[in-house]
């Protein structure tokens, strides 16, 4: 017996060496480890405007890693190459997304606008998606519990303090099947409608204390297993409080839902 086990045991540790080699574990966090270390590649795509308020926004607000101005052409040659981190707003589907990657590997995605064109709203909350991916991706790289769950830890925010913020959602970013009664059972004083959605994104330019406000995203001819991105961003800190998507059905259109409501009323 006392053989066999010897035997086992060297067995287990001569293996030792070819089991590291053969397979290592990457988790996401180990992925993404080297953010900060790398260059990341600014895409500038074919569309002008949006390439143009892209590359003001990340002058103005990119402080995770160092970064350069891609053209697409380029892009298109080293897209596949982990030396470098990719920031790119590109069409999946019906929606287009800001989408960071390192090679084949995508960190993070938030949706930006219809992939047919934005009716630009989108230019004004371009900042606060570019602040949402650094600091996630910054957690990211410490916690594996944070890598594997994006959308809770972006709804952690509303979890802990949304019961202290104004929340402004315009009326149109409401989806039809919301009645009265909902708005009247759901909301409270402290939990503002907009009269329209300028008013709304005038709370968000004048940077107003302690106030989320709304901005929904969604094809412009949603079709069959389309989805609707409802998200609140923070007017004077541009901090993402809550992201969320449904499908939309015959019964479940555009729009925050009755049951965003709900769960949002729910902790205040």
């Amino acid at each position: 017996m006392k053989i066999r086990t010897l035997i086992c045991a060297l067995a287990l540790i001569l293996s030792a060496p070819m089991l590291q080699g053969q397979g290592q574990v990457s988790t996401r966090k180990h992925r993404i480890a080297d953010f900060t270390d790398k260059v990341t590649q600014v895409v500038l795509t074919g569309n002008e405007m949006l390439s143009s308020a892209l590359r003001e926004e990340v002058v103005a607000g990119w402080t995770a890693s160092a970064f350069e101005f891609c053209p697409l052409e380029r892009y298109e040659s080293i897209k596949d190459k982990e030396e470098y981190y990719f920031l790119i707003i590109a069409d999946a589907g019906d929606i287009s997304f800001l989408t960071l990657h390192k090679g084949a590997y995508e960190v993070i995605s938030l949706p930006l606008s219809a992939a047919m064109g934005g009716d630009g709203r989108e230019l004004t909350y371009l900042s606060a998606l570019i602040k949402t991916i650094q600091d996630y991706t910054l957690e990211a790289m410490e916690s594996e519990r944070v890598a594997y769950g994006m959308e809770a830890w972006v709804n952690r925010n509303y979890d802990k303090w949304g019961h202290t913020k104004q929340i402004r959602i315009a009326r149109e970013d409401l989806a039809e099947c919301v009645t009265e009664q909902d708005l009247d059972k759901y909301l409270d004083t402290e939990f503002l409608i907009a009269a329209d959605t300028a008013e709304a994104d005038q709370e968000y330019h004048s940077a107003q204390y302690n106030t989320l406000v709304g901005y929904v995203v969604a094809p412009l001819v949603p079709e069959k297993d389309s989805y609707c991105y409802k998200m609140l961003f923070e007017a004077d800190t541009h901090v993402l409080y809550y992201l969320s998507k449904h499908k939309i059905t015959a019964k479940k259109g555009v729009g925050f839902l009755p049951e965003d409501l709900k769960r949002l009323a729910k902790k205040r």
